[in-house]
Parts: structure tokens; sequence; C-alpha cells
């Protein structure tokens, strides 16, 4: 359990050096037992210093945690035998979180509702179903008998979080440990861009209610629903929805399920930016949620998307630029694409950059949808789109120093290492740009059975057309 205060930059600073410090001697130890024949276990040391950089970690909670949650995507520099080792540990950091002082937790709400969580609730369990790295959801029953998750932010965690992001230098032992070619600089600064938004949760409910509407009655997505007058600032109320988490569905689903729970993984991302321009940023697997055989419209599984903290609205124009530069990648157009790059604002007008390795970088990005069909999502191609951006012997390193990056797509770079992540966990394989031409151009046929349930869904809706979140 986490402690009661998550201490201030300096206490947490020091945390993350010694963690970092500590693995890299703790790694060298290992190299150098293996060298001279010692290492009875050679997993056993990697075990154990996985587990305590996740305890920690998950401990310190806020932008820490965050980092450990988006390493856990990164292919780390490590010995390919106690890769998965790290992988395995930091993935815990999504799935199961330390929990906070309970006692704490309900400071937190009484502050918020002027009156106890006894009060609000016709019941509220103190153990939490999940624990994440700004807050932990709680089960709770409203006097009118509907089941509820409370998500509960943990008290000093704004002021944690952004020690975190002044702390950028004491995250360097740490990434040196795990991933020596990986830049903290890159994560945190995408960190600093969207962290106000997701510490506040009333702006959370807005948008959450605002996917659940635009997916209300949809065959195979679920958003689920906020219940409006009981979320505050630092608490937020949503319906329950039972289901199994992501990664425990990944490992023992079939083959069928599995290629059917990437299709429409993939369909909620691009639906909601084709169809609304909205995204969610924060496409890690536990913010997914398979119900069981039945739930769909066709008797099928349906996923559920949580969590809505890190929401984007493109402007029309963005999405309108953001499509001419995607069709140009997909007919090989440089001349078009390198000319909409520039309309948008990513190639500055006086600066010498090698044009060529820009497109080359873009059309990296959007591979899945620009190359030979079908294509198929692997763990290898999530982490090459990461290291193209984070690794500093990347082949795009040079002229990605010179782009200028709207903040709009630092939001995409996020989405695209998660659906990538999530997506190469399930080998997902499908006709992608056929399916993403479902959601932008106007009379596409349905690429697919679950598209055919989608167009009908679609054409039914009133209104057709929804105003701006």
């Amino acid at each position: 359990m986490a402690r009661r205060g998550l201490g201030g930059r300096i206490d947490r600073g020091s945390r993350l050096a010694r963690t970092g410090f500590k693995g890299a001697s703790g790694i060298a130890g290992a190299r150098a037992r293996k060298v001279t024949g010692n290492e009875r276990d050679p997993n056993a040391h990697h075990e154990e210093m996985a587990a305590n950089l996740a305890d920690v970690l998950g401990d310190m909670k806020g932008a820490a945690m965050k980092l450990g949650q988006l390493l856990s995507f990164v292919d780390l520099d490590l010995p390919a035998d106690v890769k998965n080792v790290y992988h395995d540990a930091l993935a815990q950091l999504r799935d199961a979180a330390p929990a906070f002082d309970p006692d704490a937790i309900i400071e937190v709400i009484t502050e918020e509702y002027g009156e106890g969580p006894e009060t609000v609730f016709a019941s509220f369990d103190p153990e939490p179903l999940a624990a994440a790295s700004i807050g932990q959801v709680h089960v709770a029953k409203l006097h009118d008998g509907r089941e509820v998750v409370v998500k509960v932010q943990y008290p000093g965690v704004a002021e944690a979080v952004r020690a975190d992001l002044r702390n950028a230098e004491s995250f360097a032992p740490l990434a040196r440990f795990l991933a020596p070619n990986q830049e903290v600089a890159p994560l945190l600064d995408e960190l600093r861009e969207r962290i106000d938004d997701e510490l506040d949760y009333e702006r959370e409910a807005q948008y959450q209610r605002a996917f659940a509407t635009r997916y209300e009655g949809h065959p195979y997505i679920r958003v689920p629903d906020i219940i409006g007058e009981l979320c505050r600032k630092r608490v937020l109320v949503s319906e329950r929805i039972h289901g199994e988490r992501f990664t425990d569905f990944a490992d023992r689903a079939s083959e069928q399920d599995r290629q059917r729970v990437g299709e429409i993984v993939f369909r909620y991302a691009f639906g909601s930016i084709g169809r609304f321009r909205l995204f969610n940023g924060d496409p890690h697997p536990g913010n997914y949620l398979v119900e069981a055989p039945g739930s769909a419209a066709d008797g099928g599984v349906r996923v559920a998307f949580l969590d809505y903290g890190s929401v984007k609205m493109f402007t029309r124009e963005r999405y309108g630029s953001m499509q001419l530069i995607e069709r140009a990648m997909a007919t090989g157009d440089q001349d078009t694409a390198l000319g909409a790059l520039r309309d948008a604002g990513f190639l500055p007008r006086n600066a010498v950059v090698d044009e060529r390795a820009v497109y080359e970088w873009f059309r990296l990005y959007t591979r899945a949808v620009v190359e030979e069909q079908p294509f198929v999502f692997t763990p290898e191609f999530a982490a090459e789109v990461i290291r193209s951006t984070t690794d500093p012997k990347s082949p795009y390193r040079d002229v990605l120093r010179k782009l200028n990056l709207p903040s709009d797509y630092l939001m995409l770079n996020r989405i695209q290492w998660g659906l990538n992540s999530v997506l190469g966990k399930l080998a997902a394989e499908g006709d992608w740009r056929a399916i993403r031409d479902e959601y932008v151009l106007e009379g596409a046929a349905a690429a697919t059975p679950l598209g055919e349930l989608d167009a009908a869904w679609w054409a039914e809706r009133d209104p057709r057309v929804d105003p701006p979140a």
C-alpha cells in the first residue's frame, strides 16, 4: 500500500536516482556472474530488481509511475532472455498497482462532497478495484440501486506530478538502466502537455459523457456513462462494467476472438477520429474490458473503453490536413505529402531538412494503412515506431530535431504507441486501409462483418452528425 504522503521534489528525485543506480549495478553484477560462471539462476537477480522497480514506481504514483507504464511498451535494451521479466513487472503498474492509504482516500471524498462515502453512497467498498498513477477506483452502489465505480484522485498527486516533471535529471539513471538508448525528455514533454487535463476529473467526466453519448447503442463498442451530478474535481463516478481485463483476455482467447477484439479496438480509435474528430489519448491495455460472449449485437464479445482523462478534439482544419497528408502517403505522392506537412507547420519555413527522411518517417507511422494489405501488427513494429522518435541512434533523429511537431500530434504519438502495442499483442491482421476508409471516405463499403454492423448502426443514428464536444 502506498504511503499517506507522496513526498516532495527532493525526496522523489532521490528515490528515482537510487532505484536507477541500484538497477544499473545489479545488471553489471549479473553480467559479471554470467561471465565467471557463478550465476546459478540467471533470472533471479533480474526478477528481484524488476519487482523492486515496480514497487518503487507504483508507490510513488504520479509521473514516475506513468513513466513506468510508458516503458512497459518500450523495447527495452536488456538481454533478450530477461526482457520479459521487466516488461511483466512494469505491466503491473497498468493492471495491479499498489493501493493508497484508505483513510486518505476517504478524506478526499469527504472534502469534495462535504460528507463521507457512507452518506454519499448506499455502499462503498474501501478496497480498491484498481489503482492507477493519479487515482484509484472503488466499487459503490447508489441509493437507487445502481452499481458504479468511483475514481478518487490521490491527495497531493498534482504536486507530486509537477515535482517529477521538474526532476528530469533524476530519471536519467533509471533510463540508463532500463533503456540506454531511450530518451526520457520526449516522454516527459508528452506528459507535461496533458497532465493538467488528467488531473481535472470534471473535465474528464465531460469528455467521457461525450464518448458515451456518441457510442450509445453501438453493437460492439461500449463506453460507461457518467453519473454527472456526483462528479467533482477529484472524484469521478460512472456506471460499472463487468468484463475481463485485456491482458488476461489476450493470454487465453481464441484466435478468432483475438482478431475480433483487435478490429474493434482499431475501429474505435479510427472511428472516433473520423466521425467525431475526437480521440482518447491513453490507449493502454488497462483501459479495455472485454465483455462476455453474447454481449455484442451479433452474439460475440463486446469491448468497453475506459478512462477519458486524456482526450483531444481536432479542429476541422487540423483534421482536414491530417487526411490530406495520409492520402498522399498512401498513394506515394511525396510532393503533395511534403507540401501538406509544410502547410500544417511541421516543416519550419527556413529550416533545411532532409525531406525524404521526413516523408519516410511519416510513412513508418502510417505503415499499417498505407502499405500493402493485409497488414499484421507485431510487437517488433510497435517497438520500431517508438524507437524512431526516442532512440538517439534512430536514422530519423537529426531530421526530427528540426521538425515543429504541433501539440495535437504529441498526443497522436501516444495513441500510435499504445494502439500499435495493443494490436501487436493480439497479432491483429486485417485490411486496415479499407477499414479506415469506412470512416473517412463517403460511400465506402463495409470491409468486414463488423463494418456492416457498424454501418447499420450509424445509418439509424439521430442525429447522424454530432455537434462539437
